[in-house]
This record gives structure tokens, C-alpha cells and sequence, in this order.
């Protein structure tokens, strides 16, 4: 049984409650899970809810405890011996010089991932509450965007 067959068999407390992980989940994003979701056969509108509040989450708590994971990702990075940037962090400096923190919190779902992005303009100097501001409004455009993308992209391919 794969994932796609146990969600549809699932209780829909148990859909929606992967999903809210998936999506607070630091490598997930609302690009992956908002389709999933669709896919699943579950409301468009509550997956959207559903997928924001734990991309959210992920970005608040990031907010709220970036001074102790800067300290546990730069002692991780020691350990691994990583010295100089990788492309991602490279390719966010770039925007986030060019554009500020609204230019790369608005790419940031399609570069780089939310929360990457704002650890990275947090790192960059940026303030704690234009980041989780900044962030919040992306997800919420990027929320809406892959929900109606999925709708009509799977109603074409017929998954839906």
C-alpha cells in the first residue's frame, strides 16, 4: 500500500493531520504539500489552510528560536566541515541583496524553501518580525497559487 492509496482510506482527521506535518516539516513546502493533498481527494480549501498553518508554524518557530538554531547549524556545519556557502545560501544572498527580504520572501517557495529562506534573511540582518511578516504573506500567495494550479493541472491530466 502506498501513501497515496493509505491517505484515501484514512480517516480524513489522519489526512489532514500528515499534512500538518508534512508541512511543518523544515524540507516540506506548500509546493509539495498542497498538491499532495489535492491528489488525495481532500477539499482544496482546507488542504490550503491545512499546508499554511504548518509551513506557519515552521516559520515561527524558526522566528522565535533563530539564535539557538544558528548555533546548532553552525556547529553542525563545523562537524561536516562545510566552510563556504552552498548555492542555495549563495543564490538567497543574491536576491536578498538585490530585492530586500519582500524579493526573497515572494521567490523564496520556488528557489530556495521557506524556511531556508528565512533562516537565511534572519542571518542576512534582517529583523525578526519583517521576516515572519515578509514570510507569512508568501506563503499565503504561494498557498492560493499551487492550490488553483493543482485544481486545474490535475483536472486536465484527469488525477482529480
Amino acid at each position: 500500500m502506498n501513501l497515496i492509496e493509505w491517505a484515501q482510506d484514512a480517516h480524513i482527521l489522519w489526512q489532514y493531520t500528515v499534512l500538518f506535518l508534512l508541512a511543518a516539516a523544515p524540507w516540506m513546502d506548500v509546493s509539495i504539500v498542497v498538491p499532495l493533498g489535492i491528489v488525495w481527494g481532500l477539499s482544496p480549501f482546507s488542504v490550503g489552510i491545512t499546508a499554511f498553518l504548518g509551513n506557519f508554524l515552521l516559520i515561527l518557530l524558526l522566528g522565535l528560536f533563530f539564535r539557538q538554531f544558528s548555533v546548532w547549524r553552525a556547529k553542525r556545519r563545523m562537524e561536516k566541515g562545510i566552510t563556504t556557502p552552498t548555492k542555495k545560501e549563495t543564490r538567497s544572498r543574491q536576491i536578498w541583496e538585490k530585492y530586500g527580504i519582500p524579493g526573497l520572501a515572494l521567490l523564496a517557495p520556488i528557489l530556495v524553501g521557506t524556511d531556508i529562506a528565512a533562516v537565511l534573511a534572519l542571518t542576512f540582518g534582517s529583523s525578526r518580525r519583517h521576516v515572519i511578516g515578509w514570510m507569512t504573506v508568501s506563503l499565503a500567495i504561494w498557498t492560493i497559487l499551487f492550490a488553483v494550479g493543482s485544481i486545474y493541472g490535475f483536472s486536465f491530466l484527469n488525477l482529480i
